[in-house]
């Protein structure tokens, strides 16, 4: 219960068996990744069953994150699998191309001759194989290659500098986002969203197929850079995808962009995840490198609530390996880490209650030197304020919401436990958060605690109350 950054790992064919699942759960796992890009929907709502089947024998809540693949802005097959490229070869991008050979390849992506003119610059398969265009005729992108190299089946394509139409929610994603629903799924990432109205339109389909997934906005186009606070505003979180969005912007701009997309994240009580290639050596190697361990650092002192896995754990060959290696250097990063609480107050404004008593409490629990602070809590949104600022005592989100528990998984320093009575009187109430952190081992009697809670238990946004209590005395304090 040391490590406060959360971990997300995507499952896939390394990780799905139901050993190896369990294995990772034990071993630090909070929160999978079932990547909409891959499989049916039969299959998503089986591993599912088993995740949610296993975190109850283990005894651990796992959240789940739906990621839904977004726009295939890719090029087609070839005859043989794959072509090689050389610097000055001739390539057209062929929109009605079935087949491709040495000379020309299909599109998934049928509008993208439509998007781009002479002398733009497409990149492919993450960046490897350059192109730029020389001209566009109907619907074949005549091009040239500026820097070559194996080229194989359905490589994704971006333009240097952004700007492709592909909109963000495919009619596969509005199908996919009916299959979280039906999982319940804790968190659902969009890929690829240009605007406010992209995550707004995405919550609402969620809402429609009777889904209360927390949306996570997944930053990969340059658009979503310039409209970055906007689409902040319209989600529950982001996803630093450092994939596409370096791809995109460039390389050496993702770093500062990295930081400055957790700092805002933090900034207006939002989920902030840092993603790709993290790990990406111990795909084939049971120890990281050096530069992967100051990446994952980096981003625990940036404040990231998780680091992410993707193929070190869908494909790879060392799955748990991985998720020890990032549970450690996670613990290491945060046990350098300032504590700036104070600092955290300052030009800050404060209009609802519920919020007000989250900071009071933890001003209260880090100037008084607690041993916890517990925030009793319907949706989970207390523990999330909470969680915004380091105070460097361990939040618990206590709710007898298992959606509320499952959500909280993802939030940096908060562990959640389920509570199954939330008592009106306060007193009992008291007295049955006491015994459930003492029941987790995570305090003892005599210990000073921090609760926060409502009046009226149950009610979204009631939050009211801050006592300060000495474990096990009956005469506690009350502020």
């Amino acid at each position: 219960m040391a490590r406060h950054t959360k971990i997300v790992a995507t499952l896939g064919p390394a990780s799905k068996d139901p050993q190896i699942l369990e294995t990772l759960i034990r071993t630090g796992v909070d929160v999978v990744r079932l990547n909409f890009s891959h499989g049916k929907a039969e299959d998503h709502i089986q591993l599912a069953a088993e995740v949610r089947r296993i975190a109850a024998r283990v005894g651990r809540p796992i959240g789940i994150l739906a990621d839904l693949q977004g726009p295939k802005i890719r090029i087609g097959k070839f005859e043989e699998g794959k072509i090689h490229l050389e610097t000055g070869d001739l390539l057209i991008l062929d929109a009605k191309c079935e087949l491709g050979n040495q000379e020309r390849v299909g599109l998934d992506y049928k509008d993208l001759p439509g998007d781009v003119s002479a002398g733009n610059i497409l990149l492919l398969d993450d960046g490897r194989i350059v192109l730029e265009v020389e001209q566009v005729v109907g619907h074949e992108i005549f091009t040239v290659v500026r820097h070559g190299g194996i080229l194989s089946n359905n490589k994704g394509i971006n333009r240097q500098g952004g700007g492709l139409s592909a909109p963000a929610l495919t009619a596969k994603d509005m199908d996919d986002i009916k299959t979280a629903a039906q999982i319940g799924a804790d968190f659902l990432a969009i890929s690829f969203p240009k605007s406010a109205s992209d995550m707004y339109m995405a919550r609402q389909l969620m809402l429609a197929a009777g889904g209360r997934s927390l949306t996570i906005a997944k930053i990969e186009r340059v658009e979503a850079v310039a409209a970055l606070e906007e689409i902040l505003d319209a989600s529950d979180g982001l996803m630093v995808a450092r994939g596409d969005l370096a791809v995109e912007v460039g390389d050496a701009a993702v770093p500062a962009l990295q930081k400055r997309m957790i700092r805002m994240a933090r900034e207006k009580n939002k989920l902030a995840i840092t993603a790709t290639q993290m790990m990406e050596s111990m795909t084939h190697s049971p120890t990281p490198t050096r530069a992967e361990v100051s990446d994952v650092a980096n981003a625990v002192l940036d404040g990231t609530d998780a680091v992410m896995l993707s193929g070190e754990t869908a494909a790879g060959e060392f799955p748990v390996e991985t998720v020890e290696a990032m549970a450690r250097i996670c613990e290491e990063a945060e046990k350098s880490q300032p504590i700036t609480l104070d600092r955290g107050f300052l030009d800050r404004t404060f209009t609802r209650i519920d919020q007000s008593i989250a900071m009071a409490s933890l001003f209260a629990a880090y100037h008084l030197n607690v041993k916890a602070v517990a925030a009793l809590t319907t949706t989970g949104s207390t523990a999330l304020w909470m969680s915004r600022l380091n105070c460097g005592i361990p939040i618990f989100g206590l709710t007898e919401e298992p959606a509320a528990q499952s959500r909280m998984t993802l939030f940096r320093e908060v562990f959640p436990l389920l509570m199954t009575d939330m008592n009106n009187d306060r007193d009992i109430l008291r007295r049955n958060a006491e015994e459930r952190l003492l029941q987790a081992g995570v305090v003892a009697k005599g210990d000073l605690i921090v609760l926060s809670y409502g009046d009226k238990m149950g009610q979204s946004g009631g939050t009211n109350t801050m006592t300060i209590v000495r474990v096990g005395d009956l005469a506690a304090t009350k502020r």
